[in-house]
């Protein structure tokens, strides 16, 4: 099955925009503490999975694209 460069490209623009929102509910809870304190390992494990996916699909264009 031949990869769809723009299916990567469109995936990788909704990553991006799911791993800038994570970034910023992480940097909306540090600046919250101590209030919410409990939420960290949650709002943390969010945010590692949305960049983790991130990279994935950024390997995945580079690979396609090579």
């Amino acid at each position: 099955m031949p990869v769809d460069i723009d299916e990567i490209k469109a995936r990788l623009k909704k990553l991006n925009a799911r791993a800038t929102q994570a970034k910023m509910d992480l940097h909306d809870l540090s600046e919250e503490l101590p209030t919410n304190w409990e939420m960290i390992p949650q709002v943390a494990q969010r945010c590692h999975e949305a960049h983790a996916m991130l990279m994935d699909a950024r390997k995945a264009l580079a690979a396609a694209e090579a």
